[in-house]
């Protein structure tokens, strides 16, 4: 389960309609009218965002905005536990931004790339949704399964364990570069 999305679920149920109005309002110049009319609850509200990109796990400031606009100094507090978690969660041997193996991996690894996923145990059926996503382009596969595997694994996805992977796969020279 996305811990973000978790996080933005029990923020719904927080919710008084009176708050759930307050944001309504707020988000008039973000959101159209017939999109906020429709919205019932914070699920709603939050779903609109998301799929309009206000908020990602990574870019919380609008939510707090509208947070401490409508008093709600409680999630703002939240908001911001979650966030200093995100990034005390990243420990060095974590893919993370700074070292770029799904980068590195993606440039490197060929049409052997199902082989390394099933040693990183991600299921047929996954890597068949990823395959009919994105028929004509390997690379966007592989990334896609990379980031799949990463967002199944969450804090327990470690560099050592892609390298053993690539290791097993006889892909050595990926490794290597990976390691550096």
């Amino acid at each position: 389960m996305d811990p973000f999305l978790a996080l933005l679920n029990s923020f719904s149920s927080c919710l008084s309609e009176s708050d759930l109005a307050a944001l309504k309002f707020l988000c008039r110049g973000e959101i159209s009218k017939k999109k906020l009319e429709s919205v019932q609850s914070g699920r709603d509200l939050f779903s609109i965002f998301l799929e309009q990109q206000l908020i990602a796990s990574d870019n919380l400031s609008f939510l707090e905005e509208l947070f401490k606009n409508i008093k709600r100094q409680d999630l703002v507090s939240k908001l911001k536990k979650f966030e200093e978690e995100g990034e005390a969660g990243a420990t060095d041997d974590q893919p993370d931004a700074h070292e770029k193996p799904i980068e590195v991996i993606c440039d490197n690894v060929g049409r052997d790339w199902k082989m390394l996923m099933r040693k990183l145990d991600i299921s047929d059926v996954k890597l068949e949704r990823i395959v009919a996503a994105h028929p004509c382009n390997l690379y966007e596969q592989l990334s896609q399964s990379l980031r799949e595997w990463q967002k199944w694994k969450g804090r327990d996805a470690k560099v050592t364990d892609l390298i053993k992977a690539l290791r097993d796969c006889r892909m050595n020279l990926v490794a290597d570069k990976v390691e550096q």
